[in-house]
């Protein structure tokens, strides 16, 4: 009865496993296909370069492949330690997870404070030199979300000393069009407009959070399942 509540709980929890490695195979490849496609496309923060979609895509994949190759192999061999080891990252993780949403609730004024001085300060890069993946970052932000600057299309301003704005932010784009009428330019604020299509999109955000929970809880009761088990099973044949 217990070798065969076992295999059952091994089978599953090397089902779960396989599925969350391939699941980390797959961001993990779509991040490396957005680092080498869409290279010049970084990040729009000036105090962290490294903050890419591509290098979170990649990070993610890889932590996510090493848990489930972890737990896999864990399940599969039957090891204590394994097995062991697989849930208490896996715990942490839950609990960084919910620690990080907490955090941003209780200071959510305070992020959006840092988050628009920092997108500011990143302005001031735009178009120079080794700068590339911002430049091109901004203005595509500008281009899709139909917006100009951080706060204001005004912020450009202080960038060019001059009451100009990038091409991107036009109406309709042609060269050199930013240092045409103001009236030809987007207005609204791109933080705000950003802000605006995240709570548009909240109800899909929170089902994805919640399916991520889900699949995490899943996996710390499986785990502890069948390590409580092969403790069992040795204590049995001890």
């Amino acid at each position: 009865m217990a070798e065969g509540c076992m295999r059952s709980l091994r089978y599953g929890m090397v089902f779960f496993n396989l599925l969350f490695w391939l699941g980390g195979c797959g961001i993990l490849g779509v991040g490396v296909w957005l680092s080498v496609t869409q290279g010049n496309f970084a990040t729009l923060s000036s105090s962290l370069p490294s903050l890419s979609a591509a290098n979170l895509l990649i990070a993610v994949g890889t932590i996510i492949m090493v848990i489930g190759c972890l737990g896999c192999v864990g399940a599969v061999k039957e090891s204590r330690p394994l097995l062991l080891s697989f849930f208490i990252l896996l715990l942490l993780i839950f609990f960084l997870e919910i620690l990080s949403i907490m955090l941003f609730f209780v200071y959510q004024d305070q992020i959006d404070h840092y988050a628009q001085r920092d997108l500011k300060r990143g302005l001031q890069l735009f178009g120079t030199e080794g700068n590339v993946g911002l430049t091109n970052a901004w203005m595509i932000v500008q281009t899709d979300f139909r917006c100009c600057g951080v706060t204001n299309h005004t912020d450009w301003f202080e960038v060019y000393n001059a009451s100009r704005v990038p091409d991107s932010c036009c109406l309709e784009y042609s060269d050199n069009c930013g240092l045409v009428n103001p009236g030809t330019w987007w207005t609204a604020p791109c933080y705000e407009r950003v802000k605006d299509w995240i709570q548009q999109n909240l109800v899909a955000l929170w089902i994805f959070a919640l399916c991520t929970a889900l699949t995490q809880i899943l996996g710390l009761v499986f785990s502890m399942t069948m390590f409580c088990q092969a403790v069992k099973v040795e204590t049995f044949y001890a």
